[in-house]
């Protein structure tokens, strides 16, 4: 079954412009690099530009776990956008339906 993950991003005021871009260099790199990744939607609140969610769609669990692993996120996530966040919240979903 698929799983989903949503991911909500806090950033800190006046870095949301840097978080969007790094947001847009991790879709390519996910496209490019994780056939696993069925979807990978990046949003950002239209009330709250410090608000972003972003919606993924794994072929498993397994594959969330290895999307974590993989050198664009470490450089990427971890290493760009993290520091630019008061914090960050992650859910993990089985999809029924889709």
């Amino acid at each position: 079954m698929n799983a989903v993950l949503i991911a909500r991003y806090y950033v800190i005021p006046g870095n949301s412009k840097a978080v969007g871009e790094a947001l847009a260099k991790m879709a390519v790199r996910v496209k490019a690099d994780e056939p696993a990744c069925l979807l990978y939607n990046a949003n950002i609140d239209p009330e709250n530009e410090n608000l972003y969610c972003l919606y993924e769609v794994y072929k498993d669990s397994a594959s969330i776990a290895a999307h974590r692993d993989t050198p664009h996120f470490k450089e990427i996530i971890e290493g760009i956008i993290v520091p630019l966040l008061e914090k960050r919240e992650r859910e993990i979903y089985t999809q029924l339906i889709g």
